[in-house]
């Protein structure tokens, strides 16, 4: 889960349903390389392996929701093989980019962002070791099975990190309320101009405008129990929300 403070609220996107909007922004990227479709499904089900999880999403000890950065890493590295494996099963190459991302997780997206780490990998740092060893060391053999040269597979994987950032961009700041000051995300500078409406430049998609919907939930903040949170969590009947990026 993705959990952002809104107030006295929890704005809380499913895992499942960034993904949706990543896959959605892989869609409508304009930069694409000639295995495109592979990355698009890549993008909307990089996140299966959650799906696991989030049939019964926990609080911690304080009683809020445990987002996705804190949550227990060797469940982690179990469901995430998981999805990997699923995905394979539909595209081979899609599979391998998630794989790829999945190991880059704990390699900070192999060094394109420096902050990006789970809470609490340092406590099982050898699982997390093997699991990254694991991935990597099938990536020459992977790539030579679906055709794909190593240049084309990097390439593939840094889009799909740009997918993943644009919907956490929306998942992770307050939109409600965006305010004027500009962001950079990398390469990319985004400029509010009112809820769920942003500039960013330069503009990676085609035409002048993209349009994007999210799905999320807001919880009242207080301190849950775990069976308290997940009966009323999936008693909130979810909201869609319209994002619109301009040129």
């Amino acid at each position: 889960m993705i959990v952002r403070g809104q107030g006295d609220l929890w704005q809380v996107v499913l895992q499942t349903d960034h993904a949706d909007l990543s896959g959605a922004v892989a869609e409508a990227w304009a930069d694409r390389g000639p295995r495109h479709d592979s990355a698009v499904v890549a993008a909307r089900r990089h996140d299966d392996g959650w799906a696991v999880w989030e049939r019964s999403p926990l609080v911690g000890a304080d009683g809020a929701p445990v987002a996705f950065l804190d949550v227990h890493v060797p469940a982690h590295l179990a469901f995430y093989r998981a999805g990997i494996a699923a995905v394979t099963d539909e595209d081979p190459y899609a599979g391998l980019l998630v794989s790829m991302h999945g190991a880059g997780i704990y390699r900070q997206r192999y060094g394109a962002d420096t902050g990006l780490s789970l809470s609490r990998a340092a406590e099982v740092q050898p699982l997390v070791d093997a699991f990254v060893a694991e991935q990597e060391s099938a990536y020459e053999e992977r790539s030579a099975a679906v055709g794909v040269d190593e240049e084309l597979r990097w390439a593939d994987y840094h889009r799909l990190q740009w997918f993943d950032r644009f919907s956490l961009a929306f998942c992770l700041r307050d939109w409600d309320h965006p305010g004027e000051t500009p962001f950079e995300l990398g390469a990319f500078t985004f400029t509010p101009l009112g809820p769920w409406r942003a500039r960013v430049d330069p503009f990676p998609f085609a035409g002048a405008a993209a349009r994007f919907a999210l799905l999320r939930r807001l919880v009242p903040v207080r301190a849950w129990t775990q069976a308290e949170f997940r009966h009323t969590f999936f008693g909130i009947e979810p909201a869609l929300v319209e994002i619109e990026l301009v040129a």
